[in-house]
């Protein structure tokens, strides 16, 4: 664990879009222990890219879109509590120094592409690699293995066709205690959801914990069969490291 300002373990979950990662950020919410914060570089990243993301004016307007500032005052900040969540886009890394990944304890979270792409394209009609964040978790894999870290991957699927065994299993790798109210939570939005939110979070506002997987993939719209074969490629390294039910 790291040390650092707060004495806090600074746990930065690196995900894609509609991969479950908005369940798993009110699921750590739901821990005594836990603060969370809802992708803290998201303002950089419609700023650096100039991406045009559904409330994109809003969510310039809110945020600070200063990386440095964001790394220095809210990642490696002091924390009130013994855990803090960041729940991050892994593509929002772009144009960042990554030196920082050094001084926080970082998870993967994947989805296969599949499942993955045809909810994407319900909010982005035509996403392009850079949307999934493929790329960078698979950058951030191979840096911590590099360093020596054993990385932590965890997989969408795992987690909602076992929610106890998977979050007991990652508790454990992170030397934190399991509790059984990460399992559920109360619908509706949660005071530490971002501004976008109405634009993203219909289905998990719904939720009160987390949905048994799909058991028919939808159809990959055709238009996106070249870019599922790049992100099935990418998705095939992070799953040779993901953990099992149960860790």
């Amino acid at each position: 664990m790291p040390d650092l300002p707060g004495d806090a373990l600074r746990l930065s979950v690196w995900s894609g879009p509609r991969n479950v990662s908005t369940a798993l950020m009110y699921s750590f919410r739901q821990r005594p222990d836990t603060s969370v914060v809802d992708e803290p570089f998201y303002g950089h990243y419609l700023a650096f890219t100039g991406v045009d993301h559904p409330g994109r004016a809003e969510v310039l307007g809110d945020m600070e879109t200063g990386p440095e500032a964001v790394i220095r005052d809210t990642i490696l900040g002091g924390s009130e509590t013994r855990v803090r969540f960041f729940k991050n886009m892994a593509h929002h890394l772009a144009g960042l120094d990554r030196s920082f990944l050094d001084q926080v304890t970082n998870v993967l979270l994947v989805r296969d592409p599949r499942l993955m792409l045809p909810s994407l394209a319900e909010k982005i009609p035509t996403p392009v690699l850079r949307d999934t964040g493929l790329l960078e978790q698979v950058e951030i894999l191979e840096y911590l293995l590099a360093s020596g870290d054993a990385p932590i991957v965890l997989d969408s699927a795992t987690l909602l066709r076992d929610p106890r065994a998977v979050l007991s299993g990652l508790c454990c790798r992170l030397g934190l205690p399991f509790y059984g109210e990460m399992l559920s939570w109360p619908a509706g939005p949660k005071p530490e959801d971002g501004i976008w939110a109405k634009y993203w979070y219909r289905n998990v506002h719904a939720s009160t914990g987390f949905a048994a997987p799909r058991k028919r993939p939808p159809p990959v719209p055709k238009r996106l069969e070249p870019l599922l074969l790049e992100c099935l490629e990418l998705y095939g390294r992070l799953e040779e490291h993901a953990i099992p039910a149960g860790g």
